[in-house]
């Protein structure tokens, strides 16, 4: 069959007509994103540099590969990424890390991802947990040998039986003091380690967090690091159990493995010792703070709600420029079918996603910043923050990843039966923004942690003390209970949801009190609240997002953006608060009087927001960048050729490459006849 390309060399007139209509600027637009015009024209000449020579063909054919494939395919690209990295940091800062490792998982490189990076985690968690918990001497024995990729490391926290119950793993570490030794063991199948990235056959130490014992008692978790493979000949070292856990719903080349061991010893001094230590004699000396075992965790978090954020934009950029090339479904029967784009249920579909990946993504923004002023204050023995970053890293982290999930899948639909092909990408978007609802802390679990610390904040809002900036509002509420006159500005809608936030942690805090006077335990009164404390969980996260949209869109960086642009982004705003507000209106209605005409006016606010965007929404989703390889779909190129790239997808598919099929001749065939 001819491989020959159907695929004009032209834009599609529809998708050409949208952009130019747009009243802004794109280039300006994808400036901000960006972070600035300098931030921006530094990605593309990295994507211009990376993508150029790469084998499309044989990306395109991916997802034909076996399993085993697949995962080959997958160290080699990666490690090709790697090459190319390295080569890129040679020829333009030599000495420098702006380049390697730094962008090896960077949104920049997911294009040349596909099948997954086996050794993402080792760079995203590993090494930047080993930075965090490693003394220097420790950093600089086996640390730098696995940034510098001599050594490959995962990061080996889950086990089969637990996950985000990090006190309930198995896995012990028992200091044997006649050698300086841990001896660890998987005493059960349920301890056995399962789903690190890149383990199964890609990695030759790792980082496995096992409980503590010295003399029979336990400390704890803590984290040590393990040789798992020879260096040389790649082969499991003794003791240890170790391979794949099999194929998955996505991240498809991960390499995600199993570790069992039985009597591995290592050093002493591969337990992590920056903030907690063993001695030769074996007297423990104990963290300052417990939760700086976990900090790697957090790092992560932070990572996952931009990332959650970018797949969910990827998404709508795909969706949003196939909105404008397919036409269907006349809306007045006298004339030409309309681009699907004009239907304003598709409008509702796709233009709220555009939306909610800003907002994420400006939220992830603030995060970041946290988190760096947070490290900056462990550095210095200052501790105050962490409560507040562990809180609002796990509060992004579960809106962002299960927003992500939903809207992708509701864009996914907005494509049709397209968006169900694998070339149209959105499956596989779906699978690895779903993902994200599970691993580094499954969603339910963060929600409950984030009510504990809404639960303490209420407590210690009622007797004055002081809150953490992103729950000072309950306080504000505790002084003044009445929300006031609806008026229906940003700022009113974001007060609103603070309230119905304050409130639903006032119900849970009160029946959480209730369940303890009447004589149940701490824990067994938090678990029969749990429906609640996660409610109000949600609803704080969802405060804290609207309110660092309205603030970043609005305030003193407004200045510096034009006033088109800033037309646009506050068109997106609006869309965004008006939407989240009715969509929470059940919690909202508790404390807030609103009319019938109210509700009304909200949602000729909600057609009208859309309207306002219909013209700009295909430049919008320009803004974000993407470059072709990293949408990785027929549907959604710049061209907007769509039909031409399904059908040139199909044409060149393995099983088109043969007239009749084999199995015909083995079994269709010889079965009909038979029948004769």
């Amino acid at each position: 069959m001819s491989s020959k390309s159907v695929i004009p060399a032209t834009v599609n007139p529809d998708l050409q007509k949208e952009r130019d209509a747009a009243s802004f600027s794109s280039e300006e637009f994808a400036a901000w994103w960006a972070g600035g015009a300098d931030k921006l024209n530094f990605k593309r000449s990295v994507k211009e540099y990376m993508y150029k020579d790469i084998d499309r063909a044989e990306y395109a054919q991916l997802y034909y590969k076996s399993h085993e494939d697949m995962c080959e395919f997958a160290v080699k690209s990666s490690i090709n990424v790697a090459k190319k990295l390295r080569q890129l940091q040679a020829e333009r800062n030599p000495g420098g890390n702006e380049y390697w490792p730094t962008l090896f998982e960077e949104p920049e490189m997911w294009g040349l991802h596909l099948a997954g990076n086996p050794f993402g985690v080792m760079y995203v968690m590993v090494v930047k947990a080993l930075k965090a918990q490693c003394t220097p001497e420790q950093y600089e024995e086996f640390g730098k040998r696995l940034e510098r990729f001599e050594v490959t490391a995962a990061y080996a926290q889950t086990e089969l039986g637990h996950g985000t119950y990090l006190r309930g793993l198995e896995t012990r570490a028992d200091f044997d003091r006649e050698t300086d030794e841990f001896v660890l063991n998987t005493p059960t199948i349920s301890s056995y380690k399962w789903w690190p990235g890149g383990l199964g056959h890609s990695s030759n130490y790792s980082l496995v967090m096992a409980q503590l014992y010295i003399d029979g008692q336990l400390k704890g978790p803590h984290l040590f690091y393990v040789q798992v493979r020879e260096e040389d000949t790649f082969e499991p070292r003794p003791g240890v159990h170790i391979g794949e856990i099999g194929k998955k719903m996505g991240f498809l080349g991960v390499n995600n493995g199993f570790l069992g061991m039985k009597n591995v010893r290592i050093p002493r001094s591969r337990m992590m010792m920056r903030h907690a230590q063993v001695q030769r004699d074996g007297s423990y000396v104990k963290s300052p703070v417990d939760a700086l075992a976990y900090f790697a965790m957090v790092s992560t978090r932070c990572i996952i709600a931009r990332n959650a954020a970018l797949l969910l934009a990827i998404g709508a950029t795909i969706a949003t420029r196939y909105s404008a090339v397919r036409r269907q479904s006349p809306i007045d029967p006298k004339l030409p079918e309309p681009q699907i784009i004009d239907h304003v249920t598709q409008q509702l579909k796709v233009f709220p996603e555009i939306a909610t990946s800003l907002a994420h993504r400006l939220a992830s923004n603030y995060l970041s910043d946290l988190f760096n002023v947070t490290t900056k204050d462990i550095d210095q023995g200052k501790y105050e923050r962490l409560p507040e970053l562990h809180a609002l890293s796990c509060a992004l982290k579960v809106i962002s990843s299960t927003d992500s999930t939903e809207g992708i899948e509701r864009l996914r639909l907005a494509c049709g039966g397209h968006g169900y092909l694998a070339s149209a990408n959105l499956a596989n978007l779906y699978a690895s923004a779903t993902a994200a609802c599970t691993y580094e802390g499954e969603n339910t679990v963060l929600l409950l942690q984030i009510g504990r610390f809404l639960m303490k904040s209420w407590r210690a809002a009622q007797s004055g003390a002081p809150l953490a900036p992103t729950a000072s509002y309950l306080a504000d509420v505790q002084r003044n209970p009445e929300f006031g006159t609806w008026t229906g500005s940003w700022e009113n809608m974001v007060k609103a949801m603070q309230f119905a936030a304050a409130n639903k942690t006032r119900i849970a805090f009160n029946s959480l009190a209730k369940r303890l006077a009447n004589g149940e335990s701490e824990e067994v009164a938090s678990n029969h609240t749990g429906i609640e404390i996660a409610q109000a969980a949600e609803l704080h996260s969802r405060a804290f997002v609207l309110y660092s949209f309205l603030s970043e869109i609005t305030g003193p960086k407004s200045k510096a953006r034009s006033s088109a642009l800033n037309r646009v982004l506050e068109q997106l705003l609006e869309l965004y608060l008006v939407n989240i507000t009715l969509k929470n209106m059940s919690n909202i209605l508790r404390v807030v009087h609103l009319t019938d005409a109210d509700l009304c006016q909200l949602q000729a606010r909600l057609e009208t927001a859309l309207s306002k965007l219909r013209p700009e929404a295909v430049s919008i989703v320009d803004g974000f960048d993407f470059c072709d390889e990293q949408l990785n779909s027929t549907l959604g190129s710049f061209d907007g050729n769509a039909y031409e790239r399904i059908f040139d997808a199909a044409l060149k598919a393995p099983m088109n490459q043969k007239s009749v099929p084999k199995s015909f001749h083995e079994h269709l065939g010889p079965f009909m006849k038979s029948n004769i």
